[in-house]
């Protein structure tokens, strides 16, 4: 197995995990590893990104925020993307991050405004013509959950604000509970005999995520308002960040006492240390400090890096560690079958919240930590948010304890399990496993797949465990459940009647968006595209041979291997027959190559492009009839060389027959 195929092996088991541990956070609000060794899998999956940029696509972790919304609130689209933070958790990382952020703009002053980051839950509040209108969880970045209603009921949000203000405006801020708030309420839930939220992060989540807004009413939540998405009018608006903050304030938003100018990146420092030291004395939970670029002029030339803004960095405060006992280890199954170990901990607590469940990412690490059911552990919540077990207390072991065993049959359906040689993952080998199945529906409808609106993770699950759904095939005859659908809780006339319309309207998808949505293990979006341009039907596709595939530019051995698996199984073979029944279009039209301009030549890219994104410019190439490799080979024809290139250009000059091109020269060729 050459490199690349090793780097597309590790990134789609990366992506599936990271995946993972997003819905825990994100939707359910019930996360399993800590805020390190989620930054770990991100940080890794970034570098095999930013190494191999081809391997890209929009379904990655990397370029999104976050999770999806839940589906029993409507959906709100943000006009201006609400992006979460890049970390840093040491000085001298924050010293890099100044560093590169100067560099992007030479010469030009810059200040900071320093912020606490709060340990609560991100919205974003519309106001028209001066009053509230829309209040919408982050979502993933682009679309978030509509909590009007519920955000409504927290007293220091302003349903309408005074005076000259922008026709269209959006402020951005962080609902939060304050620890004496959370520890009101969980004594309250005590004696109701209700369980206990985990911290106030997840109590604040919760609250907010209630169907009826009385309930959140009831509890004592409240918000720091943090910055402005944008603003629409004749108004002239502030041109720093802090002048901006200024005048929310002065229209009646709540601001956080606590912020704090710094003319330099050393003050910025030292308003950390000075927090670091204080912070068990706030009323809330703070998990670092976020410092700003304070020109807004700065911060739109500055712009993003993939879904980071570059002109704000979160610099994070240190884990806090406790020890318990690890009592067990349990087994998640995902959507390709993967087997995820986690830990089940005696509950411990590590800076006020009570931890009862680790990740183990997965047997290979189990085995290097040297962890063993039984041990005691050292647990840790880094940045003081999601819990990790850190190593095992050695000098604590009785003898009693025993190694982890991956189990030989499925825990959820009981299949044949299989490690793959080369994988550090073992998967349940039956598709029709049900915890494969939920994951799999819910793939099936996400949007980039099927994209059917309404059903999202909770109403899959909801189904299949009905017994309405057993496989996707099972989604275009929901028509004859209505009464079924209509008894389910949350579930109306109009919600049953939009979803219906939804999965009616996904026939007509596109084939390479049928072909992702099937969830072929190392198929994403840019690998399905590939395959419908060459196949102009899925039984061609299931016809293909393993040779035949190979010879696709950018079609590797084991995505090629993975494909052919996935046709030969009778039930993958039934899925696909019941979809066709239903006149799921599963047909397309392949691209006419041959008498294409840029027709057998194959290119490389390597570097940052600087006037055209790169997946553009690999969809231009497409477009004229060439190919993108994803490295260099015998096929290659061209390099496209950008500013940093890796290297693939040292590889490249060394081959001797591959033509390079500047970014120029590749701009005059496509056009």
């Amino acid at each position: 197995m050459d490199d690349i195929e090793r780097a597309k092996v590790r990134v789609a088991e990366l992506r599936e995990e990271l995946n993972h541990h997003n819905r825990l956070y994100h939707v359910l609000d019930s996360p399993e590893i800590s805020y390190a060794d989620y930054c770990s899998l991100m940080m890794e999956l970034r570098g095999l990104e930013e190494e191999y940029p081809e391997l890209i696509t929009p379904e990655s972790p990397t370029q999104r925020v976050g999770a999806a919304p839940v589906e029993a609130f409507g959906v709100v689209q943000h006009p201006v993307p609400l992006l979460s933070l890049a970390n840093v958790f040491s000085s001298d990382e924050l010293t890099a991050w100044h560093k590169r952020t100067t560099n992007l703009v030479p010469g030009r002053e810059m200040d900071f405004v320093c912020e606490l980051k709060m340990d609560g839950l991100a919205v974003a509040l519309t106001y028209i013509d001066g009053r509230l209108a829309t209040g919408a969880t982050r979502g993933d970045g682009y679309r978030g959950e509509d909590i009007t209603q519920n955000l409504k009921t927290i007293r220091s949000i302003p349903l309408a604000v005074p005076g000259d203000v922008p026709t269209r405006f959006e402020v951005r801020g962080e609902v939060f509970l304050s620890k004496a708030g959370f520890e009101k309420l969980n004594r309250e839930r005590a004696e109701e005999g209700k369980p206990l939220f985990a911290n106030p992060r997840n109590a604040a989540a919760g609250s907010l995520r209630q169907l009826d807004p009385q309930v959140t009413a009831r509890r004592p939540l409240d918000i720091y308002i943090y910055g402005l998405g944008y603003a629409e009018g004749s108004r002239r608006m502030p041109d720093t960040h802090w002048e901006t903050m200024e005048y929310l304030q002065s229209l009646g938003f709540k601001v956080s006492p606590y912020n704090s100018r710094a003319a330099t990146i050393d003050d910025a420092e030292e308003y950390y240390r000075s927090w670091l030291e204080r912070r068990e004395g706030l009323d809330f939970e703070a998990d670092g400090v976020v410092i700003k670029v304070n020109s807004l002029a700065l911060q739109e030339e500055l712009g993003t890096v993939g879904h980071d803004p570059r002109w704000a960095v979160a610099y994070k405060f240190p884990a806090v560690q406790a020890t318990t006992r690890l009592l067990d280890i349990g087994v998640s199954v995902g959507r390709t079958g993967s087997l995820n170990p986690y830990a089940i901990l005696e509950p411990v607590s590590v800076g006020g919240v009570t931890i009862r469940r680790a990740a183990l990412h997965n047997e290979e690490d189990i085995r290097r930590k040297d962890i063993r059911i039984g041990d005691t552990v050292v647990v840790q919540r880094a940045g003081e948010v999601i819990p990790e077990v850190v190593k095992p207390v050695e000098s604590k072991r009785t003898g009693a304890e025993r190694e982890f065993e991956m189990p030989a049959s499925c825990p959820v359906c009981g299949g044949e399990v299989l490690k793959p040689e080369g994988e550090v993952m073992t998967y349940c080998t039956n598709t029709s496993c049900p915890a494969r199945v939920e994951e799999q529906l819910s793939h099936f409808a996400s949007r980039g797949a099927m994209d059917i609106d309404g059903v999202g993770e909770k109403l899959a699950a909801s189904l299949h465990r009905a017994g309405l759904l057993t496989s996707v095939a099972d989604l275009y005859s929901l028509h004859r459940h209505r009464d079924e659908l209509l008894r389910m809780e949350g579930m109306g006339e109009k919600s049953v009647q939009n979803i219906l319309d939804a999965i009616e309207g996904s026939k007509e998808r596109p084939l390479a968006r049928v072909i992702f949505a099937l969830g072929i293990r190392h198929v994403g979006q840019e690998v399905a595209e590939t395959l419908a341009d060459n196949y102009d039907s899925i039984d061609k596709l299931a016809s293909a041979s393993q040779e035949e595939l190979v010879a696709i530019p950018a079609i590797g051995p084991k995505i090629a291997e993975s494909i052919g698996a996935f046709f030969r199984q009778p039930a993958n073979r039934d899925i696909l027959e019941r979809l066709k029944r239903a006149g799921v279009k599963l047909e397309g039209k392949a691209q006419p190559r041959g008498d294409l301009p840029l027709a057998g030549k194959e290119f490389l890219l390597t570097g940052r492009l600087e006037t055209i994104p790169r997946n553009q410019a690999e969809a231009r190439i497409k477009e004229l009839g060439g190919s993108v490799g994803s490295s260099v080979t015998r096929k290659t024809t061209h390099l496209v060389v950008g500013a940093d290139p890796g290297s693939k250009l040292q590889k490249a000059r060394a081959q001797g027959d591959i033509e390079e091109l500047n970014e120029e020269q590749f701009l005059k060729l496509i056009e």
